[in-house]
């Protein structure tokens, strides 16, 4: 199994029945394909749209129907379009049950850095500062490191998100969450050892005694 579909099948595990969850560009979009079936989930884009399903399959994407990134979706029966301005106070009024993101770094203490590299070109930060405020739970899905760098940092180098911590933190070899502003290694990936995740990780982690693997369909331990 690939790492992002790893990342996007454990991340299913967090999202409930009824739920209104915003699905971020890249690895997050991915979370929806792999949802329980028949279980009814709202997933909202911030250009104006809830009831987003799987990626429409070939040769039926919709030129008006898209995602924030200007990606193809597929529209489940009931769903409802309206402008940024309405998308956005569900955004900002709290009524967003969980967000997932991608992100570029994520520090020790769960700040999160996700939408821009200094010098680079940056076509607009987008909704991400509002969901990681406005959401009732926040998870970052995102590979463990890039070009060998870990991602998950002792301070973040780039510019930060928010102030607001994250909640969770899901990759290709861990689970970490946050309590009392301390990254804890929840849980390790099938045939990943407590050891290769520290090795992998320049933040200070804090290690339970037990640490169980996760517990995906199709992967192997």
């Amino acid at each position: 199994m690939d790492a992002q579909t790893l990342i996007a099948k454990r991340i299913t595990q967090e999202i409930g029945p009824g739920m209104l969850v915003n699905l971020g560009i890249g690895i997050p979009m991915l979370v929806a394909n792999y949802m329980p079936a028949g279980m009814r989930v709202y997933f909202h884009s911030e250009n104006g749209l809830v009831g987003t399903g799987a990626l429409p399959e070939e040769g039926m994407a919709q030129r008006f129907l898209t995602d924030a990134a200007g990606q193809p979706v597929s529209a489940l029966p009931g769903a409802a379009t309206f402008d940024s301005a309405i998308s956005f106070g569900l955004i900002r009024g709290g009524h967003i049950d969980v967000t997932v993101l991608g992100g570029l770094q994520v520090d020790e203490g769960g700040h999160l850095a996700n939408w821009m590299i200094p010098g680079k070109m940056v076509p607009g930060m987008g909704g991400a500062m509002d969901l990681v405020t406005g959401s009732r739970r926040v998870i970052v899905a995102m590979q463990h490191t890039a070009k060998g760098q870990s991602k998950i940092v002792k301070h973040c180098s780039l510019p930060l998100t928010s102030a607001r911590p994250v909640d969770l933190v899901v990759t290709e070899l861990a689970v970490i969450s946050f309590p009392g502003g301390r990254a804890t290694l929840l849980e390790t990936a099938p045939g990943v050892s407590v050891q290769d995740v520290l090795a992998a990780t320049a933040a200070t982690l804090v290690v339970p005694d037990q640490v169980p693997p996760m517990k995906i369909e199709g992967a192997t331990s």
